[in-house]
């Protein structure tokens, strides 16, 4: 997936995945019951921020492709191109799931 988003220093662009939509005995889960989606696939990535000596950039842990856990109320949503992304710092994500 290209995204025309350009992150800055180490943030990174996610796009959430949906929960599921259903519980396991099959009851459907309405919008308004639904958690804000924690898990996500990173789309696009920042350079990196500038280390303390500002000589040099530190490289993020995560790259584009990844799927990532990310913190609950962590980000800035943001629509473009007629799809919801998150900005996230690289501080709010928790892992990457393998």
């Amino acid at each position: 997936m290209s995204v025309s988003i350009k992150p800055l220093e180490d943030r990174i662009v996610v796009k959430s995945l949906e929960a599921e939509q259903t519980t396991a005995s099959g009851l459907v889960i309405p919008d308004t019951a639904k958690e804000k989606p924690q898990e996500g696939e990173v789309v696009a990535v920042g350079p990196g921020r500038f280390s303390d000596n500002g000589t040099e950039r530190v490289p993020l842990d995560v790259k584009v492709g990844d799927k990532v856990i990310f913190s609950k109320y962590g980000g800035t949503e943001v629509k473009h191109g007629g799809e919801e992304f998150l900005i996230l710092s690289a501080r709010d994500v928790l892992a990457i799931v393998g």
